[in-house]
């Protein structure tokens, strides 16, 4: 558990020095659901989490494979944080994802769609109805919806046509450090999402 407290903390430090310096930027860490099981763990995140007037929250990553094997026990988990701004997405989100969205009651902010469905999609149209299924599912219980890895302006254009609400990859960046996103984010007044 020590790991997961030091990366959601350091995730909360970089997330003060962009909003100090540069402006607000959206804060998601992965975890797992281990750690968001601990009750100590939930209180220290609680605490940690800014009193900054342009933090409007941060979203939890968790493996949707992690989720299904503890899902009762996610919601819970999931409602309770809400209730101070932070989400859970379903993270990687494949084959699964019919048990994750599959009731009434869905408390998840997010749902990432597995690369495994977005690589190829713009030319497999079973690819594209299964996003499309995934993306009005996600919708009709209001949680954002997020493509992963994608690498190609095709993909991208095939994303955008299917309605998801945001998309990630190398098309866009790689993974990288604080101080490296530091050097390629403008300086200047803080941003509020609309």
């Amino acid at each position: 558990m020590p790991r997961c407290r030091s990366s959601s903390s350091r995730a909360l430090a970089d997330w003060r020095c962009f909003a100090d310096g540069y402006a607000a930027v959206e804060l998601a860490v992965n975890l797992p659901i281990a750690f968001l099981k601990d009750a100590a763990a939930r209180s220290g995140l609680r605490r940690r989490l800014p009193k900054h007037p342009a933090f409007h929250g941060m979203i939890v990553e968790v493996d949707s494979r992690e989720l299904v094997r503890d899902l009762a026990v996610a919601r819970d988990i999931a409602r309770e944080l809400r209730a101070v701004h932070v989400g859970i997405a379903i993270d990687d989100a494949g084959a699964e994802w019919p048990q994750l969205l599959d009731t009434v009651d869905c408390p998840f902010a997010e749902i990432k769609v597995d690369r495994a469905f977005i690589t190829g999609c713009a030319d497999d149209r079973a690819k594209q109805h299964m996003c499309r299924q995934i993306v009005d599912l996600g919708r009709g219980y209001g949680m954002r919806t997020v493509a992963e890895g994608v690498e190609t302006r095709a993909e991208f254009l095939a994303v955008r046509g299917t309605g998801f609400d945001a998309a990630q990859g190398f098309l866009f960046a790689k993974p990288m450090g604080a101080q490296r996103f530091a050097r390629t984010t403008p300086r200047g007044p803080i941003m509020r999402p609309h």
